[in-house]
This record gives C-alpha cells, structure tokens and sequence, in this order.
C-alpha cells in the first residue's frame, strides 16, 4: 500500500499521540501540538473517513473498543514501523545498492520571520545525508520525495521549497567523492 500525504498525516497523529505521552518536557509538548496542528490545516473530512478506513483494511491501524462505546484508533505494529519512518526527530533515508545517476536538488527561500523553521529544516537535510551546495541550496544522490515532502507539510514550507532531478552537475567528481559513490 502506498503511504500518501493523507495517511502519513493520520499515522503521525497516531504516534504524536504516543510521543506526547512519553514526553515529561512541556516545549516538547508544544512541539509536538503545533506539527500536528499544522499537518491537519487542509484535509477533507470525507477524504479522511475513508482513507482512515483504507489504513484499517491495510492493517497500519487498528481499533479498541472502550468500556463506554467510544472507539480509539491505535497504531498497529507495521503502522508504527511506518510511522516511525516519517518521524522527523529519527528519519533516515534507506541508501539503495546501486545509485540511479539522478541528483536529487532542495533550493529554498524562507523569509526571516520563519527562521526557526528555514533553521531545522537545512538541519535536517543536513541530518539525513544532504550535501550543502549553496546556503539554501542541497543535494543528495537517493530517492527521498517522500522524507522531503513529509518535513516540508511538517514545517509548512511548501511555498518556500523546490526540488529537482537533476542528470548532470559540473562538480560531480567532488559529489561523488563527498557521498562515497
């Protein structure tokens, strides 16, 4: 099953509702809130029904009937793995076997009034294995749209943020040579 915008939205939800419980630190706390409430500005309520359904039938989520009536939504264990995986704090990119030849290109510009946002996001490119070309401008060598589009919905950058495939770059020598390639 693919993991879309919608349904990563509801399991990082689901694991927002985990990390919160785990965390004793209220700016972690807050943290945590405003992700989430940023992630869940445009969704379509009937969308969201259904695709809640769809992550039931794939199995990412499951229900718990209470003693009320009332029903909770849980991660199941693949939900949680994959949940997991589009954690911002613990993302990784898995490297294939073989490199493709295609650079992947992250070129921003984020206003001043966003710099605590324009600040994580370069460190987390950075984090995951990007390459500074420029200031505002990153490469890597793997596929990570869905990493990319997961940090810029979490940051809500995405009128700030372009990315490129790019087949040929004049410094490629040192960039292979900088990612081991």
């Amino acid at each position: 099953m693919k993991i879309g915008r919608v349904r990563k939205k509801i399991l990082l939800t689901l694991a927002s509702g985990i990390a919160l419980g785990l965390t004793h630190r209220p700016d972690q706390s807050f943290r945590i809130i405003k992700s989430f409430l940023h992630a869940w500005q445009d969704i379509n309520e009937r969308y969201l029904r259904d695709t809640i359904r769809e992550l039931y039938q794939s199995k990412l989520i499951d229900y718990k009937e209470e003693d009320d009536g009332t029903v909770t939504l849980v991660l199941s264990e693949a939900g949680k793995k994959k949940s997991l995986r589009f954690n911002l704090d613990i993302m990784t990119i898995q490297k294939p076997k073989r490199w493709d030849g295609v650079w992947r290109l992250v070129l921003f510009d984020i206003p001043e009034s966003q710099k605590q946002e324009r600040d994580a996001f370069a460190q987390k490119l950075k984090q995951i294995g990007f390459q500074s070309l420029q200031k505002s401008a990153f490469i890597f060598p793997y596929e990570c749209k869905d990493e990319l589009d997961f940090m810029i919905e979490i940051l809500n950058l995405r009128r700030y943020v372009r990315s490129m495939l790019v087949q040929h770059i004049d410094n490629e020598i040192d960039l292979r040579d900088r990612f081991k390639l």
